[in-house]
């Protein structure tokens, strides 16, 4: 009911490669892209996308989003945070979030759920697959995918009774425990139960508090379908979605170590309940019906010691000890000692959305224009609060604030036969979006646009083996103000980023079916580019007592790159997978006015935009049952700011995994980051925070996962 490219000569070529079997006799599976508005095999979609699925989940032993990233050319994540919460795509997202709302540049979605800034949910259990869809996604996600889309889709349930229960238990006190059951519950009513609980002491020490939990990792994921057909004609699915995240953010240290030395360490948490009803129903055999209804409600909070210490300073041995009292010199010889400031920040934000999508596609016998144009059309409704309390050790009371964004949209797209090879695609959706915001600080403002996006696609076959395209996409992002009573008026309001994408592409099927590549090259024009810019206001003693932190627009930016994705059956038993992105991006004529001049930023690269990202894996079937997979993930340099010009280092992990799999249970062992290279995902600049050294500007880090090892296990029944 959802195949695309009805009886056209590309599905019947395609189809024909799909289902052509290899030499030892194994099918080539087709690998269905579900965020499209057709269900579309991932060499089919003219487009660049990547699809991680489930096997690829296991083969990594990935509990979170941020773990398969890199399978993705011209991804990359920001932490800041227990996870990585903030997606960027060739170049292009937001990497935090404060005071300010934030409009994304990178969607999320969880089972047709918007999930979008709330990442932390992102796990992996029971995960069908990871879609991630790079380039403006503006006819069918509008302003929520500028950048693009993460879609990712959890196991439906199955007619079949079947079930697994799965264990794993690692290094750093790491262990989960989950289950999944699935099977009829009636003559036409399927049910799935997903459930999984995961924790770790985390990767840092905290030599204050004497305790090595203060990042713990603390999450449970359950997850419930229901699928009833309705009629011959008409399928409704129900999902859902419960998170229970209760981690602990203690990430930076004024050594840039692992060890860190705060006296209140923070939290980041979110507890999600998320419902979806999905109702597909063919009308007749010229129009089919799709609607789908969410709602989603979220509590989070987010906070951490802000000075990454306590009070007074002690050297001993050249080490530092901290203590709650002046310098003791019962203790040993005292060096020096000093006082630091001391401060805490909270951040509490309740998020209530719902939505609606309708829309109507054309059936076998509904194409139009002489029988040549498959057609969509559709309206789209969105309602968004998002209600923060910030606590914070230096305001006299708490700031609170009021958000409620709505959106309505109009979408269609046309797919037109021009001849047997060649098909156009045209797509445009107008979008009307509203802000109403309202503070503690008598900060009052309200936005109202119309946005208009969309795409122009000419998609070819050339030949059998080969699918090429050509597309034009506009993407875009709502403006909006900023909140912070102290910004300048210069800086107070920001306007609509605008993304406009020139992309080509060929996917092919080589080698007798043995190699599959992806391969697209892109340019983009960033107009009225949306840039994150912060900067400390220091007091007369030079101690940071607040940041101005806003967003502003830069005149231009420039992004464009290529991307390479192949998969390569060596042999019957070795297979090798590579993923190679090449990324350029700079502003043009940016610059802004800090309380110390003027800051020009013209010609340097954006931020958490890496200039070359790749990853690969190699795995080999021993025996039917036994397979051994070495992989590697490199990532450039990349700046963390565009407020400031601190860079990551560039890095090379090794990961590796051994697995034993039968039909009624599997064994693995598995590590990552095998050499324990400390590389860096969160980094701040531009300001001092050690009053060791009289608060001189410095860089701070926060690492990613260091080696990490374990076992893990699945029964089915």
């Amino acid at each position: 009911m959802n195949s695309r490219f009805i009886r056209t000569p590309l599905t019947i070529a395609l189809a024909t490669i799909a289902t052509t079997t290899y030499a030892n006799d194994i099918a080539l599976t087709p690998v269905t892209v579900e965020a499209d508005f057709r269900q579309t095999d991932v060499q089919q979609i003219p487009e660049a996308v990547t699809v991680v699925s489930s096997d690829d989940i296991s083969a990594s032993s990935a509990e979170h989003l941020e773990q398969v990233l890199s399978f993705a050319p011209n991804v990359n994540f920001s932490s800041g945070a227990s996870r990585g919460r903030f997606y960027q795509i060739r170049g292009i997202g937001e990497r935090s979030q404060f005071i300010d709302p934030v409009n994304p540049s990178v969607g999320l979605v969880i089972d047709g759920i918007d999930m979008t800034g709330l990442g932390g949910a992102a796990a992996l259990f029971d995960v069908q697959q990871v879609e991630i869809l790079r380039g403006p996604q503006g006819t069918r996600f509008g302003a929520n995918a500028l950048a693009g889309m993460i879609n990712i889709r959890s196991n439906d349930p199955t007619k079949e009774n079947e079930g697994y229960l799965s264990a794993r238990a690692g290094n750093y006190d790491s262990y989960g425990l989950g289950g999944a059951v699935s099977g009829s519950l009636g003559e036409n009513v399927q049910g799935r139960l997903a459930v999984q609980g995961f924790q770790s002491d985390g990767y840092m020490e905290n030599q204050f508090l004497e305790r090595d939990d203060n990042s713990k990792i603390d999450e449970v994921i359950a997850r419930g379908k229901l699928a009833f057909q309705l009629s011959d004609d008409t399928d409704l699915g129900v999902t859902y979605l419960y998170a229970d995240i209760d981690n602990g953010y203690d990430a930076f240290s004024l050594d840039n170590t692992r060890k860190t030395y705060s006296n209140e360490p923070g939290t980041d948490a979110q507890d999600t309940n998320a419902i979806a009803l999905n109702l597909n129903s063919a009308l007749s055999s010229a129009v089919q019906m799709e609607t789908v209804l969410t709602g989603s409600w979220s509590d989070v909070e987010y906070s951490y010691d802000e000075d990454w210490a306590y009070g007074e300073y002690i050297w001993l041995d050249d080490d530092p000890i901290y203590t709650p009292d002046p310098c003791d010199v019962s203790q040993g010889p005292c060096l020096a000692d000093f006082d630091g400031y001391s401060s805490f920040d909270q951040y509490l934000r309740d998020y209530d959305r719902q939505s609606a999508d309708v829309r109507l596609l054309s059936g076998p016998d509904g194409r139009i224009f002489g029988d040549s144009t498959d057609w969509v059309a559709g309206i789209y409704a969105m309602k968004r609060n998002e209600d923060l309390t910030r606590n914070y050790t230096y305001l006299e009371a708490p700031f609170t604030s009021e958000l409620e964004s709505t959106a309505l949209a109009a979408y269609g797209e046309l797919s037109t036969d021009l001849s047997t090879n060649l098909r156009l695609i045209s797509g445009l959706r107008v979008e009307n979006w509203t802000n109403d915001y309202q503070d503690s600080d008598a900060i009052i403002g309200k936005t109202d646009e119309t946005l208009v996006g969309g795409k122009i696609t000419l998609e070819a076959l050339l030949g059998l083996d080969h699918l090429g395209y050509l597309s034009l996409a506009r993407g875009y992002k709502a403006g909006g103000i900023n909140t912070d009573p102290d910004i300048s008026e210069a800086n107070r309001e920001f306007d609509t980023e605008f993304n406009n994408t020139a992309e080509i592409g060929l996917k092919s099927v080589l080698l007798n079916n043995d190699l599959t590549t992806r391969i697209a090259a892109f340019y983009i024009q960033r107009k009225n580019q949306q840039v994150k810019s912060s900067y400390a206001v220091l007091d007369d003693n030079g101690q940071p007592v607040s940041f101005q932190d806003y967003l502003s627009n830069a005149a231009e930016g420039r992004n464009y790159g290529v991307e390479l994705e192949s998969s390569w059956d060596l042999t019957k038993r070795l297979n090798w997978e590579l993923s190679y992105g090449y990324l350029i991006t700079e502003f043009v004529d940016y610059s802004y006015q800090t309380d110390d001049g003027e800051v020009n930023k013209d010609g340097r690269a954006q931020a958490h935009a890496p200039q070359y990202s790749a990853a690969s894996a190699l795995t080999l079937a021993l025996t039917d049952a036994l397979s051994v997979r070495l992989g590697a993930e490199a990532k450039d340099a990349f700046y963390f700011s565009d407020s400031h010009d601190e860079q990551s280092k560039a890095y090379v992990l090794w990961n590796a995994r051994v697995a034993y799999e039968k039909s009624d249970y599997s064994l693995a062992l598995y590590g990552r980051n095998l050499t324990n290279r400390d590389y860096e995902v969160r980094g701040f600049g531009g300001f001092g925070n050690d009053p060791r050294d009289g608060y001189t500007t410095n860089r701070y880090v926060q690492y990613g996962e260091p080696l990490t090892y374990g076992v893990e296990g699945k029964l089915y029944f």
